[in-house]
Formats: C-alpha cells, structure tokens, sequence
C-alpha cells in the first residue's frame, strides 16, 4: 500500500508544477506549493501506518493542514497570475485543470478517513476509488493538457489543422 504514496510523491509535484507553468507562476511559489503537496502525502502515509489513534489523527490533521494552502494557491494564486496574462484561452485552460485537479483532490481526504481512519471501507473498494480517482486526476489532466497542445504556444510549425491523435 505504500506505493501509492511513492506515486503520489512523484506525480503531484509535477501536477502542482505543469499547473504553475500553465498559470505563469514564479518558480519560488510553485516550489513552496510542492513543499506543502510533499508534506501533505507524507503526513497522509504516516497518519495511514501509525497505530496509536491519536497519533493517526495528528497525522491526518496536519495533511489536512498542509492541504488548505495547496488548494487555496490553484484556486487564487496560480488563477490571479494566469488572468493576468490576459490570454482567454490559457485561462480557460487553467480553470479547467485546476478545478479538475481541486475537485479530485478533495475526494483523497474521504477515502482516508472511511479506510484509514475509520476502517469502514474494505480494502478493495478503497483500493478500487483511489484507482478511480488517480485516473481521472492525472489522465485526464494529461489529456486536457495535451488537448491544448496549440494554446500552450508549441514551437511546432505544424498548421492547427494536421492534429493527429494516436
């Protein structure tokens, strides 16, 4: 069960960053947003591996803690410097992925608390939704991303119209 948080340590930083280069962020507010991402999965993992339940909540708490700033930076920060670019379709872009990525997110803590905290889901349905939730998390954030391959300012000199998709 450990790798999902060995996959979330790799793969939510890079959502937090691909996030923060779309919006035109500084690097310095991005890396301070993956600062409180990491802390967030290790205190998840943690509050999932300790047995004593005071010690579990602690835990929880503080992910929940680490949590707040990360979601309050894609739906304020990041959303503010992306506007200001003045640029329509990065910024419907943005608010696609980035209300993608909050709404998804927010789903982690509940299955937490039913299979960790409270252990009222088994292990297959907890298993099964965070799947469901890494899926439409990541791949259709990839997806969007890649959708909007033209907005992005690519440096490909291919005309709009020759989109192929494999």
């Amino acid at each position: 069960f450990y790798a999902r948080y060995v996959d979330w340590l790799i793969t939510t930083p890079l959502l937090i960053l691909d996030l923060g280069l779309v919006s035109g962020q500084d690097f310095v507010t991005i890396a301070a947003v993956v600062g409180a991402d990491i802390l967030m999965i290790v205190a998840g993992y943690m509050g999932a591996v300790s047995v004593v339940t005071t010690v579990k909540w602690f835990w929880f708490l503080f992910g929940m803690a680490m949590f707040l700033p990360v979601v309050y930076s894609l739906a304020r920060t990041f959303r503010e410097t992306v506007i200001t670019r003045k640029d329509p379709e990065m910024i419907e872009l943005y608010g696609k992925i980035a209300w993608l990525t909050i709404i998804m997110w927010s789903f982690y803590p509940v299955v937490w608390l039913f299979s960790e905290g409270f252990a009222s889901f088994s292990v297959s349905f907890e298993v099964v939704a965070y799947t469901i939730m890494d899926i439409i998390s990541k791949c259709v954030f990839c997806f969007m991303i890649v959708s909007a391959h033209d907005s992005l300012g690519s440096p490909s000199q291919a005309p709009a119209q020759s989109r192929e998709y494999v």
